[in-house]
């Protein structure tokens, strides 16, 4: 993992994203020049389109999550991310190769040519990330604790998403412990360091919460993190690998003193253009869509077509929150708050379809242009749930030192949820998001969202 901008990125993901922009960039280069004509090729002109036509093209791929793994197995998936990526690309790489100043040197039949390249490139990385390929440089993992958190470190360093992470096996932590871990992948005990040293490991994960009476080798671990190795805990894993802050190994003093949860009038200003910029224009694209939207609501259930509603926003203030109505009048008669659930019989036929694609969230760009929430942030909840949920769950209130979203991390990272633990799960991605937020954050999430809508990989 490679900490870009305050996020973390995948290395392998990092390195696939180096590779196919190498790729593109040195074929678009070769096959300009070449068809450039008798004389010496204007380099001048074409290195420099040439490298912004393939970082353009990667970027927007990134973006549509072409380069994030997916599950094992999971072909509907990845062909939706490959099918994706080509219809937003192609007319994308069209348009931005007529536009670069060597339209006019370069024959039209070339145009199509870089095209078909783009697709081709498309399509192979679409193949590779169905597989499990390892990455170069994969680092070597050691990690310490046999029990339940150590095979949750495991699992997690196993899976698609961390596929080119190399883990060389345990070493048993304190007598007490409860192994849960393959009997078969635990080492002998010996040295901390001649063990490093002979596995030649990188990274050392701690995975034992109980640190006291000497359960861990101090010492050791020191000497190990003064010859090079990175020294990694349960916290700064969790964070890394899962996105996430998790709530068992956070303590109020870590939250003092730990790096991030940084607020500040620079931040907040900038963050408040960009709503304001891309809110308008979000707002101009989506009205054709949101007047549809709003006649097929009358025609089916009649009016009221918006929805309000109280939720709990900035610095605990309560505000109004504007959606497209999307279940019956009488959903709520009897006055009490119930959890909305993925098959609410509660739901229209328009409000099914307009829940699944999240258009029902579009009015709520107004509560953005007016401040009560950001393009990006924790989604706001209701009072009378806010109230249960900051009593069964700890620091449940920091979501608040930040605006709530129209979208969010929780949104893009987690199925949808309608329960106390689905709340856990999700307060852990927004404590994530409020430690680490920045403006890229803010542009990863709102292209997760696209892709996430789009590909149907996620429910509203």
């Amino acid at each position: 993992m490679l900490k870009v901008f305050s996020h973390y990125f995948p290395s392998h993901t990092l390195q696939q994203v180096l590779f196919d922009a190498v790729l593109l960039f040195v074929v678009v280069l070769l096959a300009v020049g070449l068809s450039a004509g008798p004389g010496d090729p204007e380099w001048m002109v074409f290195t420099p389109s040439a490298l912004t036509f393939a970082l353009l093209m990667v970027g927007l791929n990134t973006a549509m999550g072409l380069y994030r793994p997916v599950l094992q197995r999971s072909s509907r998936q990845a062909f939706a991310r490959v099918a994706l990526s080509l219809v937003v690309s192609v007319p994308v790489a069209y348009a931005v190769f007529g536009l670069l100043p060597w339209a006019d040197l370069a024959p039209h039949s070339l145009q199509w040519s870089v095209v078909l390249l783009l697709s081709s490139t498309l399509l192979m990385r679409g193949i590779v990330n169905q597989r499990q390929a390892s990455g170069l440089f994969a680092p070597r993992v050691l990690i310490i604790g046999t029990g339940k958190d150590a095979a949750t470190v495991y699992r997690d360093l196993t899976r698609p998403l961390q596929k080119s992470v190399e883990v060389v096996g345990f070493l048993r932590a304190g007598s007490d412990e409860r192994p849960e871990v393959d009997p078969r992948q635990v080492l002998a005990p010996r040295g901390l360091l001649d063990i490093v040293r002979e596995l030649r490991v990188n990274e050392v994960v701690v995975a034992v919460r109980e640190r006291r009476g000497g359960v861990l080798p101090i010492r050791e671990l020191l000497d190990c993190k003064l010859a090079g190795v990175r020294i990694v805990d349960l916290s700064s894993f969790f964070e890394r690998v899962q996105g996430q802050v998790r709530l068992e190994s956070l303590r109020a003093s870590w939250l003092i003193y730990g790096d991030g949860f940084r607020q500040g009038l620079a931040r907040t200003c900038v963050k408040r253009l960009f709503d304001i910029v891309v809110a308008l224009i979000l707002l101009l694209m989506s009205l054709p869509l949101m007047l549809v939207t709003a006649l097929l609501i009358v025609i089916e259930d009649g009016a009221p077509v918006f929805y309000r509603q109280e939720r709990v926003g900035f610095g605990g203030r309560v505000f109004r929150v504007i959606k497209f109505r999307s279940m019956r009048r009488d959903a709520e008669k009897d006055g009490k708050p119930r959890w909305a659930t993925s098959n609410d019989d509660r739901v229209t036929r328009v409000g099914r379809i307009i829940r699944k694609l999240r258009i029902d969230e579009l009015p709520q760009l107004f509560n953005v242009l007016v401040g009560d929430m950001s393009l990006v942030g924790p989604r706001p909840e209701r009072p009378f749930f806010v109230d249960q949920l900051a009593r069964e769950i700890p620091f449940y209130n920091v979501r608040h030192c930040v605006k709530p979203g129209v979208t969010g991390w929780a949104q893009v990272r987690y199925q949808y949820g309608a329960s106390v633990d689905d709340a856990i799960e999700k307060l852990q991605y927004d404590l994530y998001y409020v430690k680490n937020h920045t403006l890229i954050l803010d542009t990863l999430v709102l292209f997760e969202t696209v892709r996430v809508v789009l590909t149907g990989e996620g429910a509203h």
